[in-house]
């Protein structure tokens, strides 16, 4: 099988990351629909080469290395489809959380205005069950199509098929990838409202959170009943840098790329935050980040 046009060598994949930190990898590709990523997927099935998935790169920490693998990035795979009367959304996995938010707001339904802020892709969120405060990306899912990277077979899996916790879903401990997903949102509102609460949120977070600089996202979750931002500040760590990597003077579970940090840099100061943090309250804090080319338990 022949290499397709769209897949280009040498990849610096620190721009396809929000933090902007990331290793060179040997292939890369932006497939525009599911037709194309399994294409893709059987292209690297032929090759005997492994498959790295990118959303927005969010909540990714891609080490300084050779990454030896097919990167696919899904950002172009971004088609959403309302049924208003319905209340199903079918989205792909590349489609951007503020743009479900969106949309949902303009076809005036409320549940979704939480995504606003949210700098992840539909198939990355759903991953990582992520979420904001009380509301998760699974409270409204119905299904999800997935495909085996060994067998190439495509299927449908409803919303009790898999697991979902704070943070986390089966997805993590399977190697299925994240096709499309089908959503219900039922109540509708008033959309000058809903927009209205959506402004509110992401002016909120923009106070809050250290939007202005490069960031991988909330880089801990919050153990029960606690907050890992608040321990890291007790710790004394905010502002701490290392590098070019430093601890946000904003908001302490945010570490940001404030110059030309490296990815070595940040998950030094993620092994520091987990001794520190140790060390004072003992509570182990575990990163939510997805941490790629390390040797991390």
């Amino acid at each position: 099988m022949q290499k397709f046009n769209q897949i280009q060598e040498n990849i610096n994949l620190k721009n396809y990351t929000t933090i902007k930190v990331g290793g060179i990898s040997n292939y890369f590709a932006e497939p525009s629909n599911i037709e194309e990523f399994i294409n893709l997927l059987k292209w690297a099935k032929s090759k005997n080469c492994q498959c790295l998935i990118l959303g927005a790169g969010s909540n990714t920490l891609i080490k300084n290395i050779n990454i030896k693998k097919l990167t696919i990035c899904t950002r172009n795979m971004n088609k959403v489809k309302i049924e208003p009367k319905t209340g199903l959304i079918y989205a792909q996995s590349g489609v951007l959380l503020p743009k479900l938010s969106t949309l949902l707001a303009q076809n005036h339904f409320t549940g979704g205005e939480w995504t606003i802020g949210i700098p992840g892709t539909i198939g990355g969120a759903i991953y990582m069950n992520a979420g904001a405060g009380k509301y998760s990306i699974s409270d409204n899912l119905k299904s999800v199509k997935v495909i085996d990277p060994d067998t190439l077979n495509t299927f449908v899996l409803s919303k009790n098929e898999i697991n979902f916790e704070y943070r986390f879903s089966s997805f993590q401990l399977s190697q299925l990838i994240i096709l499309e997903a089908k959503f219900y949102f039922w109540k509708k509102g008033n959309k000058e409202k809903i927009l209205e609460k959506t402004k509110s949120i992401i002016s909120q977070r923009k106070k809050q959170q250290p939007y202005h600089l490069p960031s991988c996202g909330s880089v801990f979750k919050n153990p029960i009943s606690n907050y890992a931002g608040k321990l890291i500040e007790e710790s004394g760590l905010k502002g701490v840098s290392i590098g070019g990597a430093e601890i946000s003077t904003m908001h302490a579970n945010f570490i940001v790329n404030k110059n030309s940090a490296s990815s070595e840099d940040v998950f030094s100061l993620i092994i520091l935050i987990q001794k520190k943090v140790l060390q004072k309250t003992g509570i182990l804090l575990h990163p939510e980040v997805r941490m790629i080319g390390f040797d991390y338990p």
